[in-house]
């Protein structure tokens, strides 16, 4: 028997009532993007020097490894350090947030980060495919990252049966699902992506994937000397340790209750305001304080990344109280709450939709 999909909060609205909402949020937009400056500047430049001053720390610390305590916070440091790089610095980079700077340290195509999967891959699929096709079912690639079943609508098989271990082994690996999702192995085994395609995409893979397993496990290690086990375990769980925050963020932001799938014809004639529509019904936030939002690169405020995600996302804890009253006063379920609710509502997705299970109507996006 097919288990029942929550029937989301959100009402109807009628196109008027759509282009209004969509209007008041680009009035948001245009009010914090025109005011970009120095101290937005000043910003990501104190970021990059905290990623380089913990990484340094932590890298020094695994030195002197042997000690317990020099370890342990060597190992903190650079696993915070790499946690930062990724989000507030390498993602929001990456998405254009700073391009009007015109600093190469900070232009969007230039920035490469400290993941195995290449920066050009990354854009692809995750500011192309991923933001214009939010959890559009068919054409966002994020929905599941090809492994798991998190919505009813998606087809089942006896394969999801194990995506509770699928799902650990996601978030243990993350960095490297991330650096093969656009190599889609599956649409190549099925033809319908030629291999000299697929072969040039793997050999920019491959040399990045070296080049950061070179670094992490072979030049650091060398250079510690008797030091080197030290150095090598420090590496490793570091990079666990951001492969797990980064995992329980983005699935937090992506997969709750509430979070919507939708079909590919919302495409048809979608306006602005449609667009906003559907970012904020397949989305969800994080509550929590500066320092929680800093270190989830304020992806904790995903509903407001994916609403402006060219907007420097230091100003989404300041615009998301008026986003939210405008959700509000258009009839809107704007999806909050800790992070132990939300992770706990993604948990509960991973072992309902390992089975069978019925989705059930929601509500329109819009009303005659």
């Amino acid at each position: 028997m097919g288990m029942p999909e929550p029937v989301g909060k959100s009402l109807p609205m009628t196109e008027e009532q759509l282009a209004a909402f969509g209007a008041e949020l680009d009035a948001i937009r245009q009010e914090v993007m025109k005011n970009l400056g120095e101290e937005d500047a000043r910003y990501i430049r104190r970021v990059a020097r905290f990623v380089r001053a913990t990484e340094l720390s932590g890298r020094g610390l695994l030195m002197i490894g042997i000690l317990p305590p020099a370890w342990l916070a060597g190992t903190a440091l650079l696993g915070i350090s790499k946690i930062v790089e990724n989000m507030e610095l390498g993602h929001n980079v990456m998405h254009g947030q700073y391009n009007w700077m015109n600093d190469p340290q900070f232009n969007s195509r230039a920035y490469e980060w400290d993941n195995v999967g290449t920066s050009d891959a990354w854009r692809r699929t995750h500011n192309v495919s991923h933001h214009k096709y939010t959890n559009i079912r068919g054409l966002d690639d994020d929905i599941g990252y090809g492994l798991l079943r998190l919505f009813p609508e998606q087809r089942w098989s006896r394969f999801y049966l194990g995506q509770p271990v699928y799902a650990f082994l996601l978030a243990t690996l993350f960095e490297w699902g991330v650096a093969i999702q656009h190599l889609e192995f599956g649409a190549v085994v099925a033809g319908r992506k030629d291999r000299a395609t697929f072969d040039a995409e793997w050999a920019e893979a491959k040399k990045k994937i070296v080049s950061q397993l070179k670094r992490d496990y072979v030049f650091f290690p060398l250079l510690a000397g008797p030091m080197a086990p030290f150095v090598f375990s420090g590496n490793l769980v570091a990079n666990l340790i951001r492969n797990y925050w980064t995992f329980t963020v983005i699935f937090c932001g992506h997969f709750t209750a509430d979070a919507e799938l939708f079909d590919r014809s919302v495409l048809e004639n979608e306006t602005r305001g449609h667009f906003y529509l559907r970012q904020l019904r397949g989305s969800s936030n994080l509550t929590g304080g500066r320092v929680f939002h800093f270190m989830t690169g304020n992806l904790s405020h995903q509903i407001e990344h994916h609403l402006f995600p060219t907007m420097p996302a230091r100003h989404y804890h300041r615009i998301a109280p008026r986003v939210r009253a405008i959700c509000e006063k258009y009839g809107q379920h704007y999806n909050t709450g800790s992070l132990r609710r939300q992770f706990g509502q993604v948990t509960n997705r991973i072992f309902r939709h390992m089975f069978p299970s019925t989705p059930v109507t929601r509500p329109a996006l819009t009303v005659a």
